[in-house]
């Protein structure tokens, strides 16, 4: 039976059931339509020990990221932007230099590191999607394509070195055998050097109820105070913790050896913070289950007195997160025209799940779609204003997150 990552503690009943479901980013060929999609089980639970909130099935990584991986992390320049502010502010934080190496775990396409790279720092990538990887070499970053493990740890240490600064955005969430990666880490860092998260962050999901941000890649859902008890397991401290806005509300941890970095205040306003809120309370928990349900329940309501009125629905992108949405909601071909998309390694493919056609933006004018329902509603404003003749036109955009609205 599966136990909780962090502390080894048994888990919860669960308390959302998003059913069972495709991976979010296994998008299907034509000549693969009618062959067999397996569907795994999307369950939340929490840890009764310690409360990490977390997934209790975990899908073998080598099926999600090693299949023709179509996510790139290039796509908006509202991302590009968030990534160069990343490096930029870690650069000047922690006084870098042309002799330090930054790794960065998960690197994608290279975005993050590319920051680093042009502020003189000496960069390494380290993904297992090699499609993604070999992307990111075109593109000047050194990667390798593998996964985050001691043994490649070493391997880097005797090719390279040792690094100043190790990042996993967006990957530390994805990782189910965490304390192997903390001994990676721990083995790959200078003494004074900083392991640095970023992660969508619990209390933003429960109270924005982004509930379509969970899916197999994620299986953790981050907060401060287990992280605290976890890495003081391994030696470790957290010295700060700062906010972000990217993907509706993340936060940035600060991860150092013990007594390396003085412990900022931020790390016990968090603590604090969260058992004020009660965030890993399991009534807290029970009612976002809910909440879930209801929303549901809503947005169908919409979607069907539109096509009610005789009106043409698509989906604007495709992102992991609008699979869960779409699965969970069993939104398909009767409702959405199409999906569209920027993205090269998705266009011409179809959704896990309801198999909905994934074509390029200018369909929305072509098909004469009166409605588009925005599935990466985390970067909204920049894809409305992109879609400048859809507007013109009297389009009209659908938010599905947190509340069903029409703009």
């Amino acid at each position: 039976m599966l136990r909780c990552r962090l502390c080894d503690g048994a888990l919860s009943k669960p308390f959302l059931d998003l059913g069972f479901t495709p991976p979010a980013d296994s998008f299907v060929r034509a000549e693969d339509l009618n062959q067999p999609e397996t569907h795994y089980p999307l369950r939340v639970v929490r840890c009764e020990c310690c409360g990490f909130v977390q997934l209790d099935h975990v899908v073998d990584p080598s099926v999600l990221y090693q299949n023709d991986y179509p996510y790139e992390s290039s796509m908006t320049k509202t991302g590009v932007s968030h990534f160069d502010g990343f490096a930029g502010q870690v650069f000047d934080d922690f006084n870098l230099c042309d002799e330090d190496l930054v790794i960065d775990v998960g690197s994608n396409v290279g975005v993050l590191l590319g920051g680093f790279k042009r502020r003189g720092c000496k960069v390494l990538g380290v993904d297992p999607a090699k499609n993604i990887a070999a992307i990111a070499e075109h593109n000047g970053i050194p990667t390798i394509g593998d996964f985050f493990s001691p043994t490649l740890a070493d391997t880097i240490i005797e090719k390279h070195q040792k690094a100043k600064i190790i990042t996993g955005s967006n990957v530390f969430a994805h990782i189910h055998d965490l304390d192997s990666m903390i001994s990676a880490v721990q083995t790959l860092l200078v003494e004074d050097g900083v392991f640095i998260i970023e992660a969508p962050y619990l209390v933003h999901l429960i109270d924005n109820l982004e509930y379509d941000t969970i899916y197999h890649e994620h299986l953790s859902y981050i907060s401060i105070k287990p992280l605290v008890t976890f890495f003081q397991k391994h030696g470790m401290e957290v010295f700060d913790v700062r906010e972000m806005d990217i993907h509706g509300g993340s936060i940035r941890i600060f991860v150092g050896q013990k007594d390396g970095h003085p412990v900022q205040e931020s790390v016990g306003k968090f603590v604090a913070f969260e058992d004020e809120r009660d965030i890993h309370g399991m009534e807290t928990l029970t009612a976002f289950g809910q909440r879930v349900a209801d929303h549901r329940d809503e947005l169908m309501k919409l979607l069907r007195s539109l096509k009610d009125e005789g009106k043409k629905i698509a989906g604007v992108s495709a992102p992991a997160k609008g699979m869960t949405l779409l699965n969970y909601c069993k939104i398909g071909t009767e409702t959405l025209e199409f999906l569209t998309e920027k993205s090269m390694l998705k266009l011409g493919r179809y959704s896990p799940g309801g198999h909905i056609p994934v074509v390029s933006d200018d369909q929305l004018i072509a098909e004469d779609v009166d409605y588009a329902l925005l599935l990466a509603w985390n970067f909204k404003d920049e894809i409305i204003k992109n879609l400048t003749e859809f507007r013109e036109k009297g389009g009209k955009f659908i938010i599905p997150i947190p509340k069903p609205e029409i703009v």
